[in-house]
């Protein structure tokens, strides 16, 4: 009997216990609500400050995903032509393209023969009478080629390696025509490349400036309150509060400030995201695949947003409170 009232006495020690940590957790998130309500105008400051943050660091990851995206499209688009000789026959191109295929720098290999070649040329100089005339009359002179499209065209090393050793394609490579390597195609793609490192590395820039100016905000605006409710928080300690319930309110402060700038810099970027498509379209920036991934994830890159607007509010807010009650 003794030892039922045992278990019942630990068993309503634990529900007791329960219940306080309860009731102190929904205290600490009531007196954070109402400092966040009461110092509005601080409070206004640090969530702008934080919405700022959050914005350019959306802008940042859907700008690097545009750019990506729009890189990869134009790679696609861009061959690169090793020269055959024009009697090489479709045999031996479909034994080299084999052999390409091999590689694993090549994505895509196909052989043109000195016909296709010649009506290729035809065609993309059919509004020219005079040029489509000498070709009825002229012999074919034109070469044989090899289109390959390769995963990174600033790495064009195994192509290069595979043009100066296999034996077969130096039988027939034509000694008139140099391999393209994708010519001035591919100085336009090394500058867009560029472009889209030099854009990241200034998103980033941007991006960490910004957390450490919106932390400064929110640290000063967590000291603030500390120092406008000092009385209040030596009266707590006096009467034996715990560090983690006199900081807990202003964790739920910092919090609420990353929730809020978090909803508002997701819905701007979208907003943002969505209005420009069009007119970035209109210059072959390919928008599509980003949209699609943010409006299949929209919850995700939400709770993302909330989880970094918040990791800053919790980390200033830290800083804060640690070095006042320290003291």
């Amino acid at each position: 009997m003794s030892a039922k009232k045992k278990i019942s006495s630990k068993t309503f020690a634990a529900q007791k216990r329960n219940r306080r940590k309860l009731l102190t957790f929904w205290r600490v998130i009531r007196y954070g609500t109402d400092s966040f309500i009461r110092n509005s105008w601080l409070s206004v400051a640090a969530t702008a400050v934080m919405t700022i943050t959050l914005l350019i660091i959306f802008s940042a990851f859907v700008t690097q995903n545009i750019l990506t995206d729009t890189i990869s499209g134009l790679q696609d688009k861009v061959d690169m032509s090793i020269y055959l000789k024009t009697d090489t026959t479709k045999k031996v191109g479909a034994d080299l393209v084999t052999e390409l295929k091999k590689l694993s720098s090549v994505r895509t290999a196909r052989y043109i023969s000195a016909d296709d070649s010649r009506a290729e040329f035809a065609q993309s100089n059919k509004g020219d009478k005079s040029t489509i005339a000498a070709l009825t009359v002229a012999t074919n002179k034109n070469p044989a080629a090899l289109r390959v499209v390769v995963e990174n065209i600033n790495d064009t090393s195994q192509l290069q390696k595979f043009v100066s050793t296999d034996p077969l394609l130096k039988d027939n490579i034509n000694p008139d025509y140099k391999p393209s390597f994708a010519g001035e195609r591919r100085n336009t793609i090394e500058s867009i490349g560029r472009a889209v490192s030099f854009a990241q590395k200034i998103g980033l820039v941007a991006g960490l400036i910004f957390v450490v100016i919106s932390s400064l905000i929110i640290f000063n605006t967590i000291r603030m309150a500390i120092f406008n409710r000092k009385e209040e928080i030596q009266m707590m300690k006096l009467i034996g509060a715990d560090q983690s319930f006199i900081r807990g309110p202003f964790l739920i402060e910092a919090i609420i400030y990353g929730f809020i700038a978090a909803f508002i810099a997701t819905g701007a970027g979208l907003w943002a995201l969505y209005a420009s498509s069009k007119t970035l379209l209109s210059y072959q920036i390919s928008t599509q695949p980003t949209i699609d991934f943010v409006t299949f994830y929209g919850i995700f890159v939400l709770l993302g947003m909330i989880a970094i607007g918040a990791v800053i509010g919790i980390i200033s807010s830290l800083l804060a409170t640690r070095r006042y009650l320290k003291l």
